[in-house]
């Protein structure tokens, strides 16, 4: 049986989701408020949200009236996002296990949004276009893409190398690396007090920056905008915290 890929372990582990919980739903709001504002999309527009996590994007995105979908690939992450919709009550979303390098059939999207740094996790850059091909093959014309990535440029100047973290009795001791084409971080989970491993997983990003964006989305798409953080300033290579990418998918 081939090995799980590394994300599809540890993204649907119980200690990826402790790890984060840490996560600014206020945020999260505050950038989609000025986002939609940006895109001036149609009431009750279909949006993807594209490696959705537990969904607290989409469901922000479903209280503000759009039809959405939330894709991710892990399962149990799947299952929270529609324990949240029902307990809500919302009824115009949407949640499924998908894998983004493939199309959704028969679903076209006004917009696709890629949020919080959930791309190029893969290990070749075919891999990343077939992503923007599914995207593009997924939007109506027209149709927007939006990427919200790290500022590779910046990561790399100011990585902090080691740290530690507990959370409700589990210890993450964290190292971070980085390489001409990628950035890591090893997560040694450990059981406290007695620092018992339970596992040890390492995350890998590519160092992906706004020219490889740019040379990624050229097939397909025109990019449109770029902001450097979720107040949409402008982005500055050596200052912002984001490379966020609002692209149109040519005609």
């Amino acid at each position: 049986m081939p090995q799980k890929e590394w994300f599809a372990t540890w993204f649907d582990s119980p200690y990826y989701h402790l790890l984060y919980q840490h996560r600014d739903d206020n945020e999260a709001q505050l950038f989609l408020g000025n986002l939609v504002q940006k895109l001036t999309l149609p009431s009750a527009a279909r949006v993807l949200d594209l490696a959705c996590g537990k969904g607290r994007h989409s469901l922000t995105l479903a209280q503000m009236g759009f039809e959405v979908v939330g894709a991710d690939l892990a399962p149990n992450s799947i299952l929270a996002a529609k324990a949240s919709a029902q307990d809500l009550g919302s009824t115009n979303v949407e949640f499924v296990v998908h894998d983004m390098r493939e199309q959704l059939e028969a679903r076209p999207f006004a917009a696709v949004l890629n949020l919080f740094t959930s791309f190029g996790y893969f290990d070749t850059l075919a891999e990343n276009q077939a992503v923007c091909k599914s995207v593009a093959n997924m939007l109506l014309p027209e149709g927007l893409l939006l990427i919200d990535f790290l500022n590779a440029t910046k990561v790399c100047a100011n990585l902090k190398p080691t740290e530690t973290i507990t959370r409700e009795g589990v210890i993450f001791d964290i190292k971070r690396w980085h390489n001409q084409t990628h950035i890591y971080k090893q997560i040694e989970v450990l059981a406290a007090p007695d620092k018992t491993q339970i596992g040890v997983f390492t995350e890998r990003v590519q160092a992906l920056t706004q020219t490889n964006f740019e040379a990624l989305l050229s097939a397909d798409f025109e990019i449109i905008d770029t902001f450097g953080s979720y107040h949409l300033t402008p982005f500055d290579q050596t200052t912002s915290e984001r490379l966020i990418i609002l692209a149109k998918k040519k005609p």
